[in-house]
């Protein structure tokens, strides 16, 4: 059990880490605030891969946390990776306003009501045809992409941060029920593997696109609401993911406050005062 809550705190601090250097990437290429094609100047900029990089190790983190550690947990604590990014943010100098500092309390509170009421174990396995359909997924949430597009700033900055909410929260549901098998090879055939990949690839496309048409307090409280909600309730009611008895009224207040934290941090973090003097900051997910 102990080691499951080392890995989801590894998981939290590389995931908010690798924020850093992925935002310092976006801006030293000059795409933010651009269109999506700017996107590909980000092929010459080794800050952002460097982060892309941690976060991928934050993920490998956060897949085995969820091989021990229920699913609302382990997305939570992700959610507040926000909050290390801001603690890194205001040591590079970017100023965290006062009622952010409460945030972060009022996160770390939720998360150890959390910790204390999650009950750990693994979760009941898939039915097949369900597994396929988490690979489907990936195509109706790639579609907002175009519905984005075709729309205005305010719609489609809203389609894209809840499409990658779903998407993630699709990469959390398939590490959670993803079986190792004895050949690594073998991941190949499992659906699972091939879910994890391609929402992971259309969340972080869909998340880079929201934040370039809208501002990173509403687009990390929809990706976040969206992908911890909708992770958590499937763990809850289809995977077996339980708490402890007797502790459902913390777990509910943690759930709230940790989300809540999560969402207050990335408002008060935000100073466009210093966007030019400082690394501005936004939050990614891998």
């Amino acid at each position: 059990m102990a080691l499951g809550y080392l890995l989801a705190g590894l998981a939290t601090l590389a995931s908010g880490s690798g924020s850093i250097l992925e935002s310092v990437g976006v801006r030293r290429a000059g795409a933010y605030g651009g269109r999506s094609l700017d996107l590909i100047a980000l092929r010459r900029q080794w800050l952002y891969f460097l982060g892309l990089g941690v976060n991928l190790l934050g993920f490998a983190c956060a897949s085995a946390a969820l091989h021990r550690l229920p699913l609302f947990l382990v997305q939570s604590m992700l959610a507040f990776s926000v909050g290390v990014t801001a603690m890194i943010s205001a040591f590079m100098g970017a100023r965290l306003r006062a009622p952010g500092w409460g945030a972060l309390l009022v996160g770390a509170i939720g998360l150890v009501l959390l910790g204390v009421s999650a009950e750990p174990g693994r979760a009941q396995a898939l039915p097949p045809q369900w597994r396929w359909v988490l690979v489907g997924v990936a195509v109706p949430v790639a579609a907002i992409a175009v519905y984005a597009r075709r729309h205005g700033q305010v719609r489609a900055t809203v389609a894209l941060a809840f499409g990658s909410g779903v998407a993630y929260s699709v990469v959390g549901i398939s590490a959670r029920t993803l079986h190792l098998p004895d050949a690594l090879w073998r991941l190949v055939l499992e659906p699972a593997a091939w879910a994890i990949v391609l929402n992971g690839v259309t969340a972080a496309v869909l998340f880079a696109m929201a934040l370039q048409r809208g501002g990173p307090t509403g687009v990390t409280a929809v990706m976040f609401t969206t992908n911890t909600a909708l992770s958590s309730f499937v763990g809850l009611v289809y995977l077996g993911d339980h708490v402890r008895d007797g502790y459902v009224t913390a777990a509910v207040i943690g759930f709230v406050l940790a989300i809540a934290g999560a969402i207050a941090v990335a408002h008060y973090s935000a100073n466009p005062r210093q966007k030019e003097r400082t690394p501005a900051v936004t939050v990614t997910r891998a």
